[in-house]
């Protein structure tokens, strides 16, 4: 044999020696897709090692994603290489059933009996329920909260705004005029997702018909309302950072979300609490929210024990993911948030009743990304009015439009 078809001869033969052993590996190993970037891919890597040091037979090898809906994209095109697992949004859900991609849950939990809907927060299991199908098993809710600086709560005597758990526009507005220079009532945090909560507190919602409604007149109100805080010099100005200026101590309220927690947690000297977003209503708050699903797309190289063991490591994070609490998320399964630790986490503050419970809002309309997308790229410069209301709302109905006619 020639030196170079020796050579040849054994690139080939390491090669398939290592498509086999990744076969091998692969027919072992759930292969588990999500987009948690940041901190909380560090936690969910902890629970997975958690997992795996049980010693499963088959274990989880978490794959980090940040353009994970673009992969997703990509490989189901294809159909190859599709993750075994993934986590997704609440909002996705409608259109991967829509297109046939999404696998029911019904073989695991079968197989697992505790996970069940009455072992979780109700809307986080709802979401994942398509014409009585349940296609994902949820992992929390995560959502937009308002944080208040006690201290400052303090020095303007406004503390009694929250003992009914609703500050009002109405509430922050008798502030005009009486705070130091520099110093704000509100920051401009996710104000995309404060607007979105408003249209509940207004009794309103984002579809009428089966058509998206944005155009419309609690849009209206609930923008008009929110700009009276700008207009009374109680927002952070535009474009200047207000997360930071309340961790700074310069903002009362700051309307992010509850993972922001263990960041606000490392600020010396940050004196904080955890509330309700501030509400147009005085009879009714609503915190806008979503919720990471596990969901299994569907892949004909999964295997049936494949499978069985998508349905062990779920039910192992129902029981354990208090883990997951340590992301400031607010946990899904009722075995953690009924615990005595979970107590211990600012985020319980939101499923301490089943009031509060249900003011955490998760939209369900199949085109809820779009308009979610539309309110995000204009809040901003509606509720400071930097733009014309009628002109931008109409632009935002035709953006939404649009986007579906793509679709």
């Amino acid at each position: 044999m020639k030196k170079s078809g020796f050579y040849a001869c054994m690139v080939s033969l390491a090669l398939l020696m290592l498509l086999t052993a990744c076969s091998s590996n692969n027919s072992k190993t759930i292969i588990f897709w999500t987009p948690l970037t940041g901190e909380d891919g560090s936690y969910m890597d902890q629970l997975v090692e958690d997992y795996n040091a049980t010693n499963p037979d088959i274990k989880v090898k978490h794959v980090i994603t940040a353009d994970m809906y673009t992969k997703l994209s990509t490989v189901l095109n294809t159909g190859k290489d599709i993750p075994d697992l993934t986590i997704i949004h609440a909002d996705r859900v409608p259109g991967y059933v829509k297109q046939g991609l999404l696998e029911p849950m019904t073989e695991v939990m079968a197989a697992q009996p505790e996970i069940k809907e009455e072992n979780y927060l109700p809307q986080a299991w709802n979401t994942g329920n398509i014409d009585g199908v349940q296609y994902t098993v949820p992992l929390d809710i995560h959502s937009n909260v308002m944080y208040y600086n006690k201290d400052l709560l303090a020095k303007y005597g406004v503390e009694h705004w929250l003992d009914d758990d609703n500050v009002t526009v109405d509430e922050i507005l008798e502030l005009e005029g009486k705070m130091d220079e520099g110093q704000y009532a509100v920051n401009d945090a996710l104000i995309g997702w404060v607007m979105l909560a408003q249209i509940q507190n207004l009794g309103g919602d984002v579809v009428e018909n089966g058509a998206p409604s944005v155009d419309s007149d609690v849009f209206r109100e609930a923008y008009q309302s929110v700009k009276r805080i700008a207009d009374a010099g109680l927002m952070t100005p535009f474009g200047e950072d207000g997360y930071l200026m309340f961790q700074s101590g310069d903002v009362i309220f700051s309307t992010d979300g509850t993972w922001s927690s263990t960041a606000h947690a490392t600020v010396e000297g940050l004196n904080f609490g955890v509330t309700n977003i501030y509400s147009v209503s005085a009879d009714k708050f609503t915190n806008r929210a979503s919720a990471h699903l596990f969901a299994m797309f569907t892949n004909q190289a999964r295997s049936d024990e494949k499978e069985a063991g998508i349905g062990e490591f779920l039910e192992y994070i129902r029981q354990h993911s208090i883990e997951w609490a340590k992301a400031g998320q607010i946990v899904a399964s009722r075995h953690v948030i009924e615990s005595d630790e979970y107590p211990n986490y600012i985020q319980s503050f939101f499923t301490a009743n089943e009031e509060q419970a249900k003011s955490l809002y998760i939209y369900t309309y199949e085109y809820y990304p779009y308009i979610q997308e539309a309110v995000d790229m204009y809040s901003a410069d509606l509720v400071r009015g930097n733009v014309d209301l009628e002109e931008t709302l109409a632009a935002m109905q035709r953006f939404v439009e649009d986007k579906i006619a793509e679709n």
